[in-house]
């Protein structure tokens, strides 16, 4: 089975340090100037240093950019104190954009400073 592992673009590294290790508890594995891996339980985290308005495709004329954007594709964090993480999220310049519950549990929809979205999951055993 292949191994899984998520890149997550940011244009400020130490920033995205701070709220990745601060907010939702990521482990600080390596760090350099351009790329750091980080650790969430089992699961490998690299942010990469990217330009805003740089092209991240090899053909196309796309350009990246860090205001809220969406994608089909996104990080769920699966925490034990919803309200808390949330808190956290916010200190270190994250956003909460709205939430849903029931017997299963909690969601929080929240974006990094960078304008990746992702869930806080806070799930019902």
């Amino acid at each position: 089975m292949a191994e899984v592992s998520v890149s997550i673009d940011v244009s400020d590294m130490e920033k995205a340090i701070l709220f990745y290790t601060k907010a939702l508890g990521c482990t600080e594995l390596r760090v350099g100037e351009d790329t750091t891996k980080l650790s969430a339980d089992n699961v490998s985290i690299f942010l990469l240093k990217k330009e805003p308005k740089s092209n991240p495709l090899i053909t196309g004329t796309s350009s990246r950019n860090y205001e809220r954007h969406w994608t089909p594709v996104h990080l769920d964090f699966n925490v034990s104190e919803i309200e808390k993480t949330v808190s956290l999220v916010k200190d270190f310049g994250g956003v909460n954009e709205g939430s849903e519950s029931g017997d299963w549990g909690a969601v929080e929809f929240c974006a990094d400073p960078f304008g990746n979205g992702f869930c806080l999951c806070q799930i019902n055993s």
